[in-house]
């Protein structure tokens, strides 16, 4: 009997990673990649990350994948809670003039931006936050990221690991002493029931900033603009 991806690519055993011949960007981890299907992260694929808040690591995860891909278009940041801390995107080697950062002042029209960059395919990378959304509206960005090769990442909270997603693969991340734990929620494949840690430099006991409250995306911050503000726990 023909082994089911030889049926059909969308087809794989529930006791293995699916190997459809999808595209994927490697995450830079190697513990990670080992436990995702093709090994990386999918393009072309609505991915979501899930948060116990802001800054749990979220980035300097992505950030490997982000920047290795051999690409110049853009680095797009939908309605992120913070503005961009330019002086880590330079730590992780992507020149600022890339960073796109869309702040709508509507839930409505973060979605709406989010599509267009899909349908589009204008952009690399697409980070979008999204606190609430509909399945709905998730499935509508799930298709149109489809029709690209973007690095697709939907980042919501936590409590909407409870929620029913369109989404192929769905992590919960969760800070960790020198790391991040990460307990994969949802893949093509068999439960994966022991979370990864994963260290990350400069991981907590704090995490690094790489958003300000009033940083600009054309200039350092100095830190005296930075005094006494809250500083953003995004990471």
């Amino acid at each position: 009997m023909p082994s089911p991806e030889h049926i059909h690519p969308a087809l794989w055993r529930a006791t293995q990673l699916a190997r459809a011949s999808a595209r994927v960007v490697p995450t830079g981890h190697g513990e990670l990649s080992a436990q995702l299907p093709e090994g990386g992260w999918p393009l072309g694929c609505l991915t979501e990350l899930l948060l116990p808040h802001p800054g749990s690591g979220e980035l300097r995860l992505l950030s490997a994948a982000i920047t290795a891909r051999d690409d110049t278009r853009p680095v797009a940041l939908v309605q992120p809670p913070f503005t961009p801390h330019i002086a880590a995107w330079r730590q992780w080697r992507l020149a600022p003039e890339r960073l796109l950062w869309v702040a709508p002042s509507r839930p409505g029209d973060a979605l709406w931006a989010a599509e267009q960059i899909l349908k589009h395919a204008s952009c690399t990378a697409l980070l979008c936050w999204l606190p609430q959304v509909r399945p709905e509206s998730l499935r509508r960005l799930h298709l149109a990221a489809q029709a690209s090769d973007t690095l697709f990442f939907v980042l919501r909270p936590a409590r909407a690991a409870h929620n029913a997603s369109p989404a192929p693969l769905r992590l919960a991340l969760a800070p960790a002493p020198s790391g991040l734990s990460i307990h994969i929620l949802k893949r093509r494949g068999p439960v994966c029931e022991t979370p990864i840690f994963l260290p990350l430099d400069g991981a907590p006991n704090r995490p690094a900033q790489v958003f300000a409250p009033h940083a600009t995306l054309d200039r350092h911050p100095s830190s005296s603009s930075l005094s006494g503000q809250r500083a953003s726990p995004v990471a």
